[in-house]
């Protein structure tokens, strides 16, 4: 029996720690609904603590915030931390933050942070411990809080950085003056584009000795001078940088940091000492046009703990764990004791003042050891409030006292580990089961062989992503999988039995491997590899053999032992006879460690090669139907059944009941309505085929030809009027109006743009194709706002109208299911109105909040029952609501209405029983309904699914003579009851009929096409 929700606002010290709920128990502040804003610079902390009393209005119990420790200057999302143990100023003071988290104690508000532990920004002016290794290199003490390989396979960057921020190579942007040095402080600095690099304090002396002769000769008994030559010798006998001794490192610090002190007040009082140190540097800067004036300072360059170079090369030549391939984003060893408490000083002291309730775990898939990260992280917050040992454990196991959501993205059938002390995840898994319901399974075959057809493309879902993955190995993370592969080999090279695997085969292994495994990554450490684990990499390893039958087999015998090694003593039964007669020692036993790690550093890369090569890439060239190609989805399957969604529910409640239940995210590549519009297309597969094939022709002449191909391709142009069909302004439209607004234009021409450099088959990121990005962008400006626009736009807009008004039923529908389903539902900013964004950073717009309020204002009559349900105000005005649909107002109600409810009586939905309902349907369409019961209380949740047969131009599919005889079985014990839907108020009875009691579609229906039922006592 799961036991009762603690109260919310439990206060450490006097909540006594009952039997827990799902894998890890309750935490200590049980959220019951949460709403994530996007904080960035003109949207702070005080904006936020503005809409607090709005964001309790709704009835959010969360408040659930992006990243807002110091990140770079100017960034939108906050990811590019550089400081963990400082706010952002950019969105405000401690005054202000101070300001907001008592604002969210007085409305009672919890407040989930988004935290970022995996990776930091490597702005040298928001991130010190990055800046000090660009200036000590291997002996700075935050060497080791990086994932930095100090001897890489190219010899030429041992013991330094490799910094790909030029753009051109580096002889010429040194030749052409972009790179300079400067005076600042002290220090010489390096001024490249816009960014300012240290430089190595011990080769600071060659510059400053530059002609000083002539200095010393002019000036030669004035103590300024010979206090300058002293700075000069100390700072020349400085350890160098490659000494990693701690005594000597801590020598150089110190000397560096008096050195540079002893600088900074003698050219405050010495115009002639500044006046050298200038000329110096002038010498060494170079002057265009007279290449040889650049040696100094490239001999100097060439002296630092870093090598400039073109930002190309990255691919290939990187030498630090990077956030999958964005070279401004490097990996953090979390994994060392010491980088974790330094990074979580003040993350600490926001849990020990409840300023923080819960945390979000950004991408942990890219940690060393993800598990034993949470273990610490949960350690940390029992201390952090105050909990005893005693406490923090429970009958030998372990509780988790602070509510943890992970950004862990399953694949299909995949499951979240147990083992790991969190709470759930951020809710892809939800988002993709709660999408399938709207797709119809029968379009499956149809769709794909039109899209087929009019594109050209026939591969599955699969051939996709395999070469997908493929090719980012090959391209934009080259450079780790080199790594790797020198790695294995020197494993190989251990044992007679594989020395003659050569480095070729052995990289070719493991990009057919990492190019079939269907995860992420697995979560092998040294003390498990689960079954589960073994079984995903051994389908991997057996499905990688097949795809490459020309490679030697038994380097895959190889790999698999070594991604799976047997521990020393396990290994006696395993080796064959002639090992044992041998006496060499077995595969198994030879350096276990040297295994282990290499699996656990594998690991680390198959997420960002299965992120980009899924997400970033095969979700753009598979276009069959673009609500499926969501984060943790799988396009190749058409929808779902009910049957699946119960099953994930009651999977939900029984192991992970606070995991977050979200529709859209800032990462989703669709708004939950875009793809509630989408999944329409799938009912009308023969309006779809006919319109497209209409829409092609009308547009021919809007493209563009290039050499013996045409721009956009037709696979582009096929997403296009998919994109289009999901943002459409049903609102705004008319009949004969020549154009769209420019500002939807140029949103759809971003995205097609964005779409067609991730899908990398005629343009890139890293390799743009100007003529193709034009072609595209000229297509969508003239498809929409050229001559022809018009006539296109009349072809269009019927079809687009009709799947708007039914992908408001989806929409309205997956939003009760999303509120009354175990877990915790998340909204995305905005979303209470309609979320008809696109891609980032088309879904971090600003957010319209005064609108939002006034509405909410507006509305708040109505969402007091008693009056309005006494005088029928409710129904009268869903009613009116429903026929007004485009302005959104009707989702803000339901939002509103839902989580107050939820909120109301949080046990009934996080903790009540979950029981899937039968229904019998005698019309095209279908339904989802389960109950909800917490002892007394009970709500019965009926949503329906596939209704675009049943709604006409103008209407709805609500009433006895739409769903005529269809009906909702009620188990005997709910049945004594009538029962008020707490959407419009309306009463709904149980009928009875041959032993059996029903509740009747038609009247659950009566009002609005979706209905919550409470039982009324």
């Amino acid at each position: 029996m799961i036991p009762a929700v603690p109260p919310t606002d439990a206060v450490v010290g006097e909540y006594v720690y009952e039997t827990p709920t799902g894998v890890h128990g309750w935490p200590l502040r049980v959220p019951v609904s949460t709403y994530r804003v996007q904080l960035q610079p003109g949207f702070g902390f005080t904006a936020l603590a503005d809409i607090v009393p709005y964001l309790d209005a709704l009835g959010a119990t969360e408040c659930y915030c992006s990243p807002y420790f110091k990140a770079r200057p100017g960034s939108t999302h906050g990811y590019d931390i550089g400081d963990h143990n400082a706010l952002n100023p950019e969105l405000g003071n401690q005054e202000e933050f101070d300001a907001l988290v008592a604002r969210l104690a007085a409305h009672g508000m919890g407040h989930l942070l988004d935290f970022v532990p995996n990776h930091m920004g490597i702005d040298p002016r928001t991130n010190p411990w990055w800046r000090d290794v660009l200036e000590n290199g291997p002996s700075s003490e935050f060497a080791a809080y990086f994932d930095i390989d100090w001897e890489p396979i190219k010899a030429e960057l041992r013991n330094k950085v490799l910094l790909p921020i030029l753009i051109r190579q580096y002889g010429e942007a040194l030749e052409s003056g972009e790179i300079r040095l400067s005076y600042v402080a002290g220090a010489l600095v390096v001024n490249c584009q816009d960014r300012e690099l240290p430089t190595n304090a011990r080769e600071a002396a060659v510059v400053f000795r530059h002609d000083v002769d002539i200095l010393v000769a002019r000036e030669s008994d004035d103590p300024d001078v010979q206090e300058f030559l002293s700075i000069v010798t100390q700072l020349q006998n400085l350890p160098v940088y490659t000494d990693r001794r701690p005594e000597r490192a801590d020598d150089r610090r110190r000397e560096t940091t008096i050195a540079r002190g002893r600088l900074v007040r003698l050219t405050q009082r010495s115009s002639r000492v500044r006046t050298h140190i200038e000329q110096a540097i002038q010498a060494f800067n170079g002057r265009p046009g007279a290449p040889e004036s650049f040696d100094r300072l490239h001999e100097f360059l060439e002296r630092q703990p870093y090598r400039l170079t073109y930002w190309r090369t990255s691919a290939h030549e990187i030498n630090y764990r990077r956030f999958f391939d964005v070279d401004d984003l490097a990996g953090v060893r979390m994994e060392l004791p010491e980088v974790f408490d330094a990074t979580h000083q003040l993350l600490s002291r926001l849990i020990a003042r409840r300023a923080v309730t819960g945390v979000r775990i950004d991408h942990p898939d890219g940690l060393f050891a993800p598990a034993a990260y949470f273990e610490r992280l949960q350690t940390l917050a029992a201390r952090s409030l105050g909990l005893s040992e005693t406490r923090f454990q429970k009958d030998g196991r372990r509780w988790s006292p602070l509510h943890v959501v992970v950004e862990k993205i399953l694949s299909p059938g995949q499951h979240l580990p147990r083992g790991w002390p969190v709470h759930g995840t951020t809710g892809y898994t939800f988002m993709n089961t709660v999408n399938g319901l709207f797709v119809s399974v029968d379009a499956a075959r149809a769709f794909q062989e039109f899209a087929a057809r009019v594109t050209g493309r026939s591969e599955s879902f699969a051939d996709v992503v395999y070469s997908s993955k493929k090719l980012i190995m090959e391209t934009a993370l080259a450079s780790e999988l080199n790594v790797l592969a020198h790695a294995l080999n020197r494993i190989s090279e251990q044992h007679r039995r594989s020395r003659d695997f050569t480095l070729n085969s052995l990289r070719s292994v493991l990009i057919a491997f990492i190019a079939s495994l269907s995860v992420y990554r697995t979560y092998v450490d040294e003390d498990i590899a689960t079954p589960d684990d073994r079984n995903t990499i051994g389908d991997a390893v057996a499905q990688a053999r097949r795809r490459n039958p020309a490679l030697e087999s038994s380097t895959f015998d190889f790999l698999l032992d070594v991604l799976l090694p047997r521990r020393p003593e396990e290994s006696n039964g395993h080796t064959d006879a002639a090992e044992r007669r041998s006496g060499y020692p077995p595969l198994a036993e030879v350096n276990y460690r040297d295994r282990i790690r290499f699996a656990m550093q594998l690991q680390q890369y198959t997420g960002p090669v299965h992120a980009k090569g899924v997400e970033d890439t095969a979700f753009y060239r598979y276009n069959v139907l673009l609500s499926l190609n969501e984060v943790g989805g799988n396009p190749g399957r058409f929808g779902n059944s009910a049957a699946v969604f119960h099953r994930e529910n009651l999977l939900r409640l029984h192991s992970w009941p606070l995991e977050l239940l979200a529709t859209s995210t800032h990462d989703s590549k669709l708004g939950e309505d875009v793809r509630a519009r989408i999944n329409v297309l799938s009912e009308l597969a023969d309006e779809w085929r006919r319109g497209v094939r209409r829409w092609m022709r009308l547009n021919a002449s809007n493209r563009t030809q290039l050499g013996s191909e045409w721009a956009p391709d037709r696979n582009d142009e096929y997403r296009f009027y998919q994109a289009l069909v999901g943002i459409w302004p049903a609102d705004r439209w008319r009949a004969g109006t020549a154009r769209l607004e420019p500002a939807l234009v140029e949103r759809l021409q971003a995205y097609m743009l964005k779409a067609a450099k991730e899908a990398k088959v005629h343009t890139s990121w890293i390799q743009d194709n100007q003529q193709y990005d034009a072609a595209l962008v000229g297509f969508v400006e003239r498809t929409l706002s050229g001559p022809s626009a018009a006539r296109f736009l009349d072809w269009f807009a019927p079809l687009a109208n009709s799947v708007a008004h039914v992908g408001m039923v989806n929409s309205l529908a997956q939003l009760l299911l999303k509120v009354a389903s175990p877990g915790v539902p998340d909204f995305y900013q905005g979303a209470e109105f309609w979320d008809l964004n696109l891609v980032d950073p088309d879904n971090r717009r600003p957010v319209d909040y005064l609108h939002r309020v006034a509405c909410l204002q507006e509305l708040d009559p109505l969402l007091d029952h008693r009056s309005a349900s006494e005088d029928g105000s409710r129904v009268t005005a869903v009613k009116r609501m429903l026929e007004s649909w485009e302005d959104g107002r009707i989702k803000l109600l339901l939002t509103a209405t839902l989580l107050r409810l939820r909120r109301a009586v949080p046990d009934l939905f996080l903790s009540g029983e979950y029981l899937p309902l039968e229904a019998e349907v005698d019309v095209p369409a279908g339904v989802v309904a389960f109950a909800r019961r917490a002892g007394d209380r009970v709500a019965i949740v009926i949503a329906p699914r596939l209704v675009a047969k049943l709604v006409s131009s103008k209407g709805l599919p609500v009433g006895p003579s739409v769903w005529r005889t269809s009906r909702v079985r009620v188990p005997s014990d709910l049945a004594a009851a009538q029962y008020r839907n707490v959407i419009t108020d309306e009463i709904t009875s149980v009928v009875h009929s041959a032993g059996e009691s029903w509740i009747l579609l038609g009247e659950a229906f009566a009002t609005a096409p979706l209905a919550l039922l409470v039982r009324e006592d």
